[in-house]
């Protein structure tokens, strides 16, 4: 109830921001704000404001909430607001008057203009905050902050558990979901959702009556590296140095004690450019001692080192399987050579560190 904080001179907040990486659920939790809040609730995409005619999206952005007021008290929700709402720029003449920056320009007057009220909340979410302007974020308009981010443990035990429970199983559904959850650290809600149907996919077309404990592990594998791409056919001595190479990487891993435990080994070539990879046995964890990173990072290159020694060569296919997991925030594969002078570089990110390509 209101009433008790208006009481004491309290302010309602007059918007909030959902933020954190895609399919966290943030667009989920609006929906439920929908159904919870019982007041009416408008919604409407960021891309809907944006058009090429002139004028129209801050149009779209009076005429939306004209109809707030009208329905007030009323929550307007504005989903991917990253479209409309990113940081203005300004030309040599030091002005800019673009169609999106009349847009945003509209609703920041609407959100905290003069002919505002206090019975209108805005709701928005993105995964681009970074690119936001900085009148949209300020208090008084978008000054709720909330941070979902990527499930923990428990978490991801819950969300299977809730998408199990539409499934055929062999087994019972907390038998998977505890075992599910220890293997998808860095794995979002949308992640898990597509997993349980890809283990049902794959039923299906086995022929099973049921989803396996197999299902799952080649839905965890697919989500993770990708489709087996089986036209893609390595000669002799191709497939040769690609064990060797992953072998590396399990053999590594096998060998120090802060790496986690090796669960297989493939040389198949998969959908995301990787000719094989080694998985291994993840868990959570958010602080690493300079040894721990030290090990993760010998264990990311044992696969060069095996090829060095087998070999008297690297090829070009380390270079290669590296590029698409840079970004991963991966310390070992970002900046070796800074963390072996003790220089430990790392985001706090670690998503999905538990493939080596």
């Amino acid at each position: 109830s209101p009433e008790r904080f208006l009481q004491l001179g309290a302010k309602v907040p007059k918007g909030a921001l959902l933020l954190g990486p895609p399919g966290c659920g943030k667009t989920l939790l609006a929906k439920a704000v929908a159904t919870e809040a019982q007041v009416p609730f408008l919604a409407m995409a960021g891309p809907e404001f944006v058009e090429v005619i002139g004028g129209l999206g801050a149009a779209r952005v009076r005429s939306l909430f004209k109809e707030a007021r009208a329905r007030a008290p009323c929550i307007v929700y504005i989903d991917e607001i990253d479209a409309v709402g990113k940081k203005r720029s300004t030309t040599m003449s030091g002005f800019s008057n673009t169609e999106e920056e009349q847009t945003l320009n509209q609703l920041l007057v609407e959100m905290d203009g003069m002919g505002t009220t206090d019975h209108v909340i805005v709701l928005a979410s993105t995964n681009r905050a970074d690119i936001l302007d900085g009148a949209l974020m300020r208090p008084g308009r978008l000054d709720r902050h909330v941070f979902i981010d990527l499930p923990t443990l428990q978490e991801r035990r819950e969300i299977f558990e809730q998408h199990l429970k539409s499934l055929k199983l062999t087994q019972s559904s907390t038998f998977y979901s505890q075992r599910l959850a220890e293997l998808t650290p860095g794995f979002s809600g949308a992640d898990i959702a597509n997993i349980c149907n890809e283990a049902a996919l794959h039923a299906a077309r086995e022929g099973h009556t049921s989803v396996h404990t197999l299902n799952f592990e080649y839905a965890v594998e697919r989500v993770l590296a990708g489709t087996a791409k089986k036209s893609k056919i390595l000669s002799k001595e191709e497939q040769k140095v690609v064990a060797f190479h992953e072998s590396g990487h399990a053999l590594v891993g096998w060998m120090l004690e802060h790496t986690e435990a090796v669960m297989k080994v493939s040389i198949t070539p998969r959908t995301n450019a990787a000719l094989g990879f080694a998985q291994m046995l993840p868990r959570d964890q958010h602080l690493f001692t300079k040894e721990q990173l030290f090990e993760r990072m010998c264990m990311a290159l044992g696969g060069r080192a095996s090829e060095a020694l087998s070999f008297n060569e690297v090829t070009s296919g380390e270079e290669q399987r590296r590029g698409p997991w840079r970004g991963t925030g991966r310390p070992e594969e970002g900046h070796p050579h800074r963390l072996l002078h003790g220089e430990a570089v790392w985001d706090g990110t670690w998503h999905r560190a538990h493939l080596l390509p």
